[in-house]
């Protein structure tokens, strides 16, 4: 990302209305039962257009995002105004690098939403954003956060090819479709890391009215890369679960998602309470 620049404008412009016609993203109930069960105040990190945040705050709980694209953030105030008075109130934002941000408040839970991890592409910045996240954690707070189990036969796969991903109606003019596409043009296997260009193209009747594109980047990681990471930053992971349904983190699972505290000192012994939709680790709502 380039100084000073926004390299989410387009994506914050299509964000809400493509991942409303994303049947699978099945994230929110999960960040939402967690914050219901550990209670609040909550800090999302990279919030974006408030997808899982507002939920949260639909729920009573009070919960401050933070994102470092102006855009994102732009239209995540627009959707607050449609949200009643309640639920503003609960709700605060403010612009800042999940790397680098210091808010100098503590919070009962610190969730990273949608994978915002695999947006560091290096070792320092990896662990520069999970310090980020342990130093807002309270004494008893837990941090939250997925990132996709990798599948190898599909990041090497398709390369230089269009792949469609989603499509809907452009809210303005339903009479227009937007789809967009996937164009992966390079793999890392060092760096663990791929390039690709998304590409949103405005149709009418058929007809090609718009083509617009934005770049992309995303890192990946394996499970042992992540706890080393979770080591050197001072976390410890209680839970981890393979699917947002809480299903055991194996071979089977498409994504990785992990419950951690940080410099633990004392670790309930039940790791199976929220699972069965009690308190995490002796978290209470208060």
């Amino acid at each position: 990302m380039t100084a000073g620049a926004d390299a989410y404008k387009l994506m914050a412009e299509y964000y809400d209305d493509a991942y409303a016609a994303k049947k699978d993203l099945v994230d929110v109930p999960f960040y939402s039962a967690l914050a219901r069960c550990v209670g609040g105040p909550v800090l999302e990190i990279a919030c974006g257009t408030g997808r899982v945040l507002l939920p949260v705050a639909r729920e009573g709980i009070e919960i401050h995002g933070v994102d470092n694209s102006p855009a994102m953030l732009n239209v995540l105030r627009k959707n607050l105004q449609s949200e009643p008075e309640e639920v503003r109130k609960r709700v605060s934002v403010s612009g800042g690098d999940m790397r680098t941000f210091r808010l100098g408040k503590k919070y009962r839970l610190v969730t990273m939403p949608f994978r915002p991890m695999q947006h560091m592409h290096t070792l320092e910045d990896q662990m520069d954003a999970l310090k980020t996240a342990a130093l807002h954690l309270d004494e008893d707070g837990v941090l939250a956060f997925n990132v996709f189990y990798p599948r190898y036969d599909l990041i090497m796969s398709s390369m230089g090819e269009e792949i469609p991903e989603m499509e809907w109606p452009l809210p303005s003019d339903p009479t227009k479709i937007v789809k967009r596409y996937f164009r992966k043009e390079s793999v890392d296997k060092i760096n663990q890391s791929f390039n690709g260009t998304f590409i949103f193209r405005t149709y009418q009747d058929d007809r090609l009215l718009k083509e617009e594109t934005e770049p992309f980047k995303l890192s990946y990681y394996t499970y042992p890369h992540l706890q080393a990471l979770f080591q050197l930053s001072g976390l410890e992971s209680v839970e981890e679960y393979g699917s947002f349904a809480k299903t055991p983190l194996d071979n089977d699972s498409m994504e990785m998602i992990f419950i951690l505290r940080a410099h633990p000192t004392k670790i309930v012994a039940s790791v199976d309470y929220f699972r069965s939709g009690g308190s995490v680790h002796g978290l209470k709502h208060s």
